[in-house]
This record gives structure tokens, sequence and C-alpha cells, in this order.
């Protein structure tokens, strides 16, 4: 089972037990995380993909550590103008290890019926091509 999550603004396929680096969370290391931006969940034969979301299912993690990337370094420079500028970045990260994928999602795929007789609200399409027919004969005569 795997599921796609999205969480600062990129997208991570996840599974259990999978170790995912990801940008920073404020959470201690120790605490349980749960994203609630699941936009698909495959259990290995059927795959359910939200619009853009799924509204019940939720992945939970457990933070490993909070860490830094590797230096980026930023250098700048204008051609004949004696311009250099040179500075580094290193961004925050979360280290977290999925542990469970909740998908409390029953019957999705299955259309909501509507309430009453739909067949007394809408006309046919025998009923609107023959009505359009005697229409036009009428406006002949």
């Amino acid at each position: 089972m795997h599921a796609v999550i999205r969480t600062g603004g990129k997208q991570y396929r996840v599974a259990p037990g999978d170790v995912v680096t990801v940008d920073r969370l404020v959470d201690d290391a120790g605490a349980t995380v749960t994203f609630d931006e699941v936009l698909m969940v495959s259990d290995g034969e059927r795959s359910i993909v939200g619009t853009p979301l799924l509204e019940h299912a939720s992945v939970t993690g457990t933070v490993a550590e909070q860490m830094r990337s590797p230096r980026v370094i930023v250098f700048k420079k204008k051609r004949r103008k004696h311009h250099r500028k040179r500075n580094g970045h290193r961004q925050r990260l979360t280290v977290v290890r999925i542990t469970d994928i909740n998908m409390n999602v029953q019957n999705h795929g299955e259309a909501a019926k509507p309430e009453g007789d739909s067949a007394a609200t809408a006309p046919a399409s025998e009923d609107v091509a023959s009505a359009a027919g005697d229409a036009s004969v009428d406006s002949s005569e």
C-alpha cells in the first residue's frame, strides 16, 4: 500500500516504513505527525485518486530528527563590472518515518444517487426528440 501526500508545496510517494525528508515541520523529534493532504491512495489492486484531495484519508508518521541540508553556494557575478556576490544557504529539513496510511474511504467512486424518482423529473430522450419534431411541424403551418 502506498499514498501520495502533499506537504511544503511538494508531493511525496510514501509507504509504511519509509523514511522521508520534507521541508521543516515545527514538531520535535519523537512527535507524531499527521498529513491530511492526501492526493492518492493505492493498495496494489485499486487506486483512489482525489479531486484534488481525498477527504477521509490521512498518513501518519513519527518525526525522526530535525536537520539542515548540505550547504549550497550561491554565486552572482556581472562581467566587466567588478561585481561579485557569494552567499551560502542551508535548508532546514525534517526527517519523518511513515507509520500508517489511514484510508477511511468506503464505496469511493460510486456516484451518490439523487433522492426521489429521477425518471419523473427528467424527460426521456425520446420525448425530447418527439417534442422537437412536433414543434418544427407546427411552425411550418
